[in-house]
C-alpha cells in the first residue's frame, strides 16, 4: 500500500545520524541523500523513509507514530541503546507488551524533532 513516508526535519545532519544508528540497527541503511533530503531502505535509490530539510517542520500530533519491522528481539534492543545514544528519548524500552499479543516485543522513543517511532517483531522466540 505505501510506497515511502516521509518526516520533516529542521536539522538534517542531527536526523540523518540518528536515523543511521537506529535504523542500521535494524539492517537498513541510508539509499540515497542530497542537500536538502536522505532516503533510508534496502535497496539504492529506493527508500521507504525520507527525511526532508524543513526549517518549519513540526512531528504529527498525539496519536501518531511510525513502527520499524525489526528481524529479531535483538535488533530492538539495539534500535533502543541507539536511539539514546544518539540524542532520542525514550517512549518505552524494549520488551514484550502483553497488550499487544504474547509475541509482541517492542520498543519506542522520540527522535530529535520529535517524531514517534517503534520497532518491532511479532512472532515467537525460536
Amino acid at each position: 500500500m505505501l510506497h515511502h513516508l516521509s518526516f520533516g526535519v529542521r536539522d538534517l545532519a542531527r536526523a540523518g545520524a540518528f536515523y543511521d544508528a537506529v535504523l542500521g540497527a535494524l539492517g537498513y541503511r541510508r539509499v540515497f541523500e542530497d542537500d536538502e533530503a536522505i532516503g533510508y531502505g534496502v535497496e539504492d535509490d529506493k527508500d521507504l523513509l525520507c527525511l526532508k530539510w524543513r526549517a518549519d517542520a513540526t512531528p504529527p500530533g498525539a496519536g501518531s507514530h511510525l513502527a520499524f519491522a525489526a528481524p529479531s528481539r535483538a535488533a530492538v534492543d539495539a534500535f533502543h541503546a541507539a536511539g539514546m545514544r544518539c540524542g532520542g528519548i525514550d517512549n518505552g524500552a524494549a520488551g514484550l507488551r502483553a497488550d499487544y499479543g504474547d509475541h509482541y516485543y517492542a520498543a519506542f522513543l522520540i527522535d530529535p524533532d520529535g517524531h514517534r517511532i517503534e520497532a518491532v517483531i511479532n512472532r515467537p522466540v525460536g
